[in-house]
């Protein structure tokens, strides 16, 4: 319970795995900006936030000992650029990413704004999203991924207590309770696990990186290629239970101020190419409770190692092309059995840059 304590309640543990779906779910930034269209601000609120993982570091030694040791462990831990070669194709660039605008997440490092710049093609998750009319007939033609069809509604889900924290927690982030009583947990989620900040900048136009990266390799005359669609995304989020997307949902509206911390932990492990950092952080700092094993497990299985498998193998024909840069969120990559292993076990020599 201590460990919990010192990062800060268990909201915040649980927002943490619903900002990290945000991250292995490139498809949920478009869909934010759809959503809050016309919410813009003149004024973007600022950002805020304390770095958790050092908060834990002096708060509890210990239990930030144990994350440390863990990440270590972690195969393909550090390092967010990696080259990929293989016998008879040139060279091509893997690249983890984070699905924000921030500008210290949008601002590539050095080596790789250089393996940018020299690629032929710029691989990314999801190309739908980069076009309204494909964006919007994926939504329609599956409705129920977004929408309840029956007469289900979100507070019918819940105790009459939690329903209070529903309305009470959208009230104070301006968003109608009755205008979105029928949409899909996992929808509404990418609309409060972020800061007010980021949500802002999201739907006053600002970039995430992926779209970025994209953008600007299509007005150079770049060839731009997707790995999933964004009905695959939307489906493997559904696919988890209805009950874990409503839980972490309230628990999110409980944490209010408190997403600026979390986002700031992010983006400061993401800063220091630490992606080997963020499972061991959410596994020490969760509650050990079996259900919570389970519900993580699902959640790691489902987002990150089934997709990893597909976005390899779609990889493939694009890879053997040769010269390309693929970028995908940086939680994909580490991991027995992140992206940097699975392209080794394609055949590929998979080494960091930097």
């Amino acid at each position: 319970m201590k460990r919990v304590i010192a990062i800060a309640d268990r909201a915040a543990l649980v927002s943490l795995k619903l900002l990290a779906a945000l991250n292995v779910l490139f498809f949920l930034s478009f869909l934010l900006v759809l959503l809050l269209a016309g919410r813009a601000h003149a004024e973007v609120p600022a950002c805020g936030g304390t770095d958790l993982l050092a908060s834990l570091e002096k708060s509890d030694p210990a239990a930030f000992k144990k994350v440390e040791t863990e990440a270590a462990a972690v195969p393909n831990g550090r390092g967010l650029l990696w080259k990929l070669e293989k016998s008879g194709e040139k060279p091509s660039y893997l690249f983890g990413t984070m699905h924000i605008t921030d500008a210290r997440v949008t601002t590539l490092p050095a080596a790789a704004r250089k393996a940018y710049d020299g690629a032929d093609t710029i691989i990314i998750e999801t190309t739908d999203a980069l076009d309204k009319a494909k964006m919007m007939a994926a939504m329609a033609a599956e409705p129920g991924l977004m929408m309840f069809t029956d007469n289900t509604t979100l507070s019918s889900l819940l105790s009459p207590e939690d329903a209070a924290v529903l309305n009470k927690g959208l009230d104070a982030r301006g968003i109608p309770p009755l205008t979105v009583a029928k949409m899909k947990p996992w929808i509404l989620s990418a609309m409060v696990a972020l800061p007010a900040c980021e949500v802002a900048r999201q739907a006053a136009g600002a970039p995430v990186l992926d779209v970025k990266l994209a953008s600007e390799a299509k007005a150079s005359g770049k060839d731009v290629e997707g790995l999933e669609t964004a009905a695959d995304q939307l489906r493997a989020m559904a696919s988890l239970p209805l009950a874990y997307h409503m839980k972490g949902l309230v628990e999110t509206l409980k944490l209010g101020d408190k997403v600026n911390d979390v986002n700031e932990t992010m983006i400061v492990l993401y800063q220091r190419g630490e992606v080997g950092m963020f499972w061991p952080l959410f596994r020490t700092v969760l509650p050990d409770a079996e259900n919570d094993k389970a519900g993580y497990a699902a959640f790691e299985q489902t987002m990150i190692t089934s997709r990893n498998k597909v976005m390899v193998e779609h990889a493939g024909p694009i890879l053997a092309k040769g010269n390309a840069f693929m970028a995908v969120g940086a939680l994909h990559l580490p991991g027995p059995d992140g992206l940097v292993e699975d392209f080794r076990k394609a055949g590929y020599i998979v080494t960091a840059v930097n």
